[in-house]
């Protein structure tokens, strides 16, 4: 079992910047891929950023240039950094992680979500 646990939502004026982060723990044997979802009020979840194994980066194209996604493998944590924001960008943000468990089993792990409101 594993739990992902993020923090760094809130309320930022249009233009402000926030970071997110999702540290993961538990019986975690190792972390493939990790990223950020996100979805706003009334709509799906939508990929936002993904970070692989290997370090390799892809984002969705409304976020390119505006948002940075990072990983420290040592405590297995992804971080979400994001500039520019517009009111566009409110929503609830939730991690992942494909974490192998000590037992070597392979699961997708969810965040339970943290609120990013951009509004003057």
């Amino acid at each position: 079992q594993a739990q992902l646990v993020e923090s760094g939502g809130g309320l930022v004026q249009p233009g402000g910047s926030l970071r997110l982060s999702c540290a993961a723990s538990g019986s975690i044997f190792s972390i493939n891929g990790m990223g950020w979802y996100r979805q706003a009020l009334g709509k799906q979840r939508d990929p936002v950023a993904v970070v692989t194994g290997g370090g390799s980066t892809k984002y969705a194209n409304s976020v390119k240039g505006r948002f940075t996604i990072s990983r420290d493998n040592a405590k297995n944590t992804v971080y979400l950094q994001m500039n520019s924001l517009k009111p566009e960008d409110t929503a609830v943000y939730y991690c992942y992680a494909e974490v192998t468990t000590t037992s070597r089993r392979k699961y997708d792990y969810w965040g339970q979500g943290t609120q990013v409101t951009v509004s003057s």
